[in-house]
């Protein structure tokens, strides 16, 4: 289905479209949004594994267009498009107060961010979170942070797996969270009680702290519990995709 080439251009923003590249980030949007999709770029190469996303497009009248890896690299501003680029309607982040009681019952993780904002960082998190089976990832009520290729590539389909949830004012956020049966963990990198030493709640909300500089004091302060990773001491700590990892672990592990 060829048609004239879209702008070089990324398209981002906190609204409108996306542009998603990698091959897993593609299709997973695909299995689970595909009326999100709107255009669709791939190399010649990988037409034999997208043949369903294309009869799909051809169906519903969704242009798609077959260019070269250059044109790949020009559209994504990135070496690491693995073939495949679509331009897709954003998710829009979901208000707590609205989907909170629509959270199951039972067991349930969630991943307060605060501050993080490195794409490669977020992607990674999204792909532990999807991995570990967390409920939601919660974004403060004033952060920018928002899904970008470069996060979805990471991801490897992630970022499809679980919502991105707008948190109000701090302190309403909390207790909402409370009366949901949740208890909230500031995850620090010292005096904070031992990870695997801590019985893991089994509704659990894990607060994160931005790179570099760490959380908020006074949001730490208000948590439920203080936790933190041991390690040698060799380096100072876990940058936050990993101390994710970690945690979620942590949590996954936790008795039945």
């Amino acid at each position: 289905m060829d048609e004239p080439a879209a702008p070089a251009a990324p398209r981002g923003g906190r609204g409108g479209e996306l542009r998603l590249h990698g091959f897993n980030a593609v299709q997973a949007v695909f299995a689970r949004r595909p009326d999100a999709i709107r255009k669709v770029y791939l190399n010649q190469s990988r037409i034999p594994h997208l043949q369903p996303l294309l009869k799909w497009c051809v169906a519903h009248r969704v242009g798609y267009r077959v260019v070269t890896d250059e044109e790949l690299g020009k559209l994504t501003a990135s070496a690491h498009h693995e073939g495949v680029v679509a331009d897709v309607l954003r998710a829009q982040p979901l208000p707590l107060a609205g989907w909170l009681p629509t959270l199951p019952a039972g067991p349930q993780c969630l991943l307060w961010l605060d501050g993080v904002g490195n794409p490669h960082n977020f992607g990674a998190i999204l792909r532990s979170a999807a991995h570990f089976g967390a409920a939601a990832v919660l974004l403060p009520e004033t952060s920018t942070l928002t899904l970008s290729g470069a996060a979805a590539r990471v991801a490897e389909g992630g970022a499809e797996a679980l919502p991105l949830v707008r948190l109000g004012p701090v302190g309403e956020s909390m207790e909402l969270l409370r009366a949901a049966g949740f208890r909230l963990a500031a995850t620090v990198v010292r005096d904070g009680n031992p990870l695997f030493a801590t019985p893991a709640p089994q509704r659990l909300v894990y607060v994160l702290g931005a790179e570099g500089e760490g959380m908020d004091a006074d949001l730490a302060g208000a948590c439920d519990l203080r936790v933190s990773i041991p390690g040698t001491g060799a380096v100072e700590s876990l940058n936050v995709a990993a101390a994710t990892a970690v945690l979620l672990a942590h949590w996954a592990a936790r008795p039945a």
